[in-house]
């Protein structure tokens, strides 16, 4: 499984999506506000799903946070860039 497939299912688990499956996510599409809507407490609870799947500390810098969780493509690259392969 891609590391891109991998976070849509975090994605869709964590914050128990109903009616939405991996193939619904786009990996370049915006997850927050616009495209898939998540809010801040998804957010929050996207970070802590990621810091325990993956065992990463996000930046305490809003503006980076703001940059590596835009879509399942930035953060996979976020993750790799953490030595995170899948």
């Amino acid at each position: 499984m891609s590391l891109e497939k991998d976070l849509k299912n975090l994605i869709i688990e964590s914050l128990e999506l109903e009616d939405i499956t991996a193939d619904d996510i786009k990996d370049d599409e915006a997850l927050f506000v616009d495209g898939l809507g998540l809010d801040s407490i998804d957010a929050l609870e996207l970070g802590m799903a990621l810091k325990k799947k993956y065992n990463v500390e996000l930046s305490s810098d809003k503006e980076d946070n703001k940059k590596y969780f835009y879509s399942v493509k930035t953060i996979a690259d976020y993750l790799r860039e953490q030595g995170i392969q899948n």
